[in-house]
């Protein structure tokens, strides 16, 4: 049969041909490094200030789910210690030699994962909880989960282990209640019961509190090391270390219960109460929220922006998976469910604590030094008449002593200019084919405005702009700014009076965008003081200085704020001091404390 065997060899070759052109055409194609372009284009386009809002909230959370995986993890093998205990205790009538003791203690010991894990995760929260906004944090349903696994983890605790934790969680519970005393009644009423009658200081940070909350606190710490003998090495892992779960849930449930609200305790307990008892009711209810929202979203064209947003944020994702066509979705949740929830979980923490520790490292913090020096003084030691004396290299070896002095001057405004702009979703538009791109452009931006001849006044100046420009809308209101702004700086005239004049003492100050509003409308000879710090160039022709703090002072424009107008600066190493102090006081307040400097995490004036 030829023809029949002709078709065969057709079937086959044309069955090949097709797998091996895919392979073919997904090997020409580099979609590794198309990954990873896009992945750090997305990158780019963060903002500083995104990932300081974000990273310790991911911390957290997954810190927290963390916990709480662990702590269902060690009820699981709670179970398995009373069906230990069973086998146990039937083995020993038919063996009586048995030694019950150490094969509790081998049980143990082989148990002691979850616990570690545990540890670890309740250390990161602990170090994220003071950095992450608390506006993000629901710290009412937090604190009312916490709660419930403080009472679980001590129920679930062995016999021999309940009869050390009972006094020991009353005393920590007894010890907040008389903290809290303190802060409800005030006065010396309320520092008798629950505030420190006196306070010592161990060293430059520490301090050590006498009161009635010290009292019980000491109460606990013998109850633990009771605990930790107990039956000798093997009291530390079998009735101690249960424990601390217990003792972890607890003060955080306590340290959740201090930052909310009535409120929020209120809204709490009556979702708990929905949530149990009018589920049904619950769902269609919230079914119709949902209904109206998404309704409300599609009219105002917001969830077209997150349909698109989402998409282009996938898109690595889509090719990674069309590379990968012959992977079935099956295996791959089979092999998220044969690997460790808490171990991805904890190596993701690690792995952004590390990014974090990044900037923390390189950072030399807030610690600026305020400088008195003078404008004139300044002059006198780095400007044209230190070059006349010497010369100009000699007055730039001798000013570079003054790097890092953060100084306040006077100064006339001459001009202000753009060096750069900056728009991540000009780039990303720009990448899009033309059809594509205006219908993105206008989805986010803004349509060029018409003049119109019968509205009153000057018309505006972007509509004069719409028949020139190449699209229908723009994106222009994602700009991020980078200005430089020439002072003219003070010198003593002939007569005495200041000229502002000299051209050769200019100074020029690198602003960012948040300047932007006061730069706009400053105006040519506005008297303006500035704060900044002396780097770079210093004793040559026009320093360039960044600038720090802003304040128009002969400015009457109601465009110009009357506050001053101030950098917001990420101090890292504040930040770091703040929650190891704050993980030193959850864990040894009210005996201890640890105190860190004034300085906050971030600098902000209003405007």
């Amino acid at each position: 049969f030829p023809l029949h065997a002709v078709m065969e060899v057709k079937e086959v070759l044309i069955d090949w041909a097709s797998r091996a052109g895919m392979q073919w055409i997904s090997a020409l194609i580099p979609t590794h490094h198309i990954n990873a372009l896009i992945f750090f284009f997305i990158i780019s386009n963060l903002t500083l200030e995104f990932f300081v809002l974000v990273i310790p909230l991911i911390i957290f959370y997954l810190s927290f789910v963390s916990m709480v995986i662990c702590t269902l993890r060690i009820f699981q093998n709670s179970k398995a210690w009373e069906n230990f205990r069973a086998l146990t205790a039937m083995l020993s009538h038919f063996e009586p030699g048995i030694d019950l003791e150490q094969a509790e203690s081998n049980f143990t010991w082989n148990h002691l994962e979850p616990y570690l894990y545990f540890l670890l995760s309740a250390l990161f929260l602990i170090l994220s909880f003071p950095v992450a906004d608390k506006s993000w944090l629901p710290c009412s349903e937090l604190a009312t989960v916490a709660v419930f696994f403080t009472v679980s983890s001590y129920l679930s605790l062995r016999p021999t282990a309940q009869q050390h934790a009972k006094f020991a969680l009353l005393s920590q519970v007894a010890s907040a209640i008389s903290a809290f005393m303190n802060q409800l009644l005030g006065g010396w009423m309320g520092r008798i019961v629950g505030g420190a009658w006196f306070s010592l200081h161990l060293g430059d940070r520490l301090v050590l509190h006498v009161g009635v909350p010290c009292a019980l606190y000491l109460y606990l710490l013998y109850l633990c090391s009771r605990m930790a003998t107990a039956g000798g090495a093997r009291g530390t892992y079998c009735v101690l270390l249960p424990y601390l779960v217990c003792f972890i849930w607890c003060e955080l449930s306590i340290t959740l219960l201090q930052e909310s609200t009535a409120l929020g305790l209120m809204r709490t307990a009556v979702g708990y109460l929905l949530f149990f008892f009018a589920l049904p009711v619950l769902s269609l209810a919230l079914a119709a929220v949902m209904l109206v929202q998404v309704v409300q979203w599609f009219l105002a064209l917001e969830l077209t922006k997150m349909v698109v947003t989402v998409c282009v944020c996938m898109l690595p994702v889509l090719l990674r998976w069309w590379t990968r066509f012959s992977v079935s979705p099956l295996a791959v949740l089979r092999s998220l469910r044969r690997s460790s929830v808490v171990k991805l979980i904890l190596v993701w923490i690690s792995a952004l604590m590390l990014f974090s520790w990044f900037y923390v490292y390189r950072s030399e913090g807030m610690k600026v030094y305020n400088s008195t020096l003078t404008w004139q003084e300044y002059s006198n030691l780095c400007g044209p008449r230190a070059w006349k004396e010497r010369n100009m290299a000699h007055a730039q070896i001798l000013c570079s002593h003054l790097e890092g002095h953060r100084v306040t001057w006077e100064g006339r405004f001459k001009y202000v200019r753009v060096t750069e702009i900056e728009n991540g979703v000009q780039a990303v538009i720009n990448l899009l084919p033309v059809f594509v791109a205006d219908w993105v452009r206008c989805l986010y931006g803004e349509e060029y405005p018409a003049c119109e001849e019968t509205q009153p006044g000057p018309a505006e100046p972007l509509c004069h702009l719409k028949a020139l420009a190449k699209h229908k809308c723009h994106v222009k209101r994602f700009d991020y700014y980078k200005f430089e702004v020439t002072m003219g700086m003070p010198q003593k005239g002939r007569n005495g009076a200041q000229d502002f004049d000299d051209g050769t003492k200019d100074i020029v100050l690198r602003a960012s965008n948040e300047f932007r509003r006061v730069l706009l409308a400053l105006s040519s000879g506005s008297v303006v003081e500035f704060s900044t710090v002396l780097e770079g160039r210093l004793g040559s022709k026009w320093p360039v200085f960044e600038l720090k703090a802003l304040h128009c002072k002969t400015c009457a424009s109601p465009l110009v704020p009357i506050q001053r107008q101030v950098k917001i600066e990420q101090d890292w190493r504040g930040n770091a001091r703040n929650a190891f102090a704050f993980a030193f006081n959850f864990l040894f307040h009210p005996l201890l404390s640890a105190e860190v400097d004034g300085t906050v995490a971030t600098t902000e004036v209003s405007v």
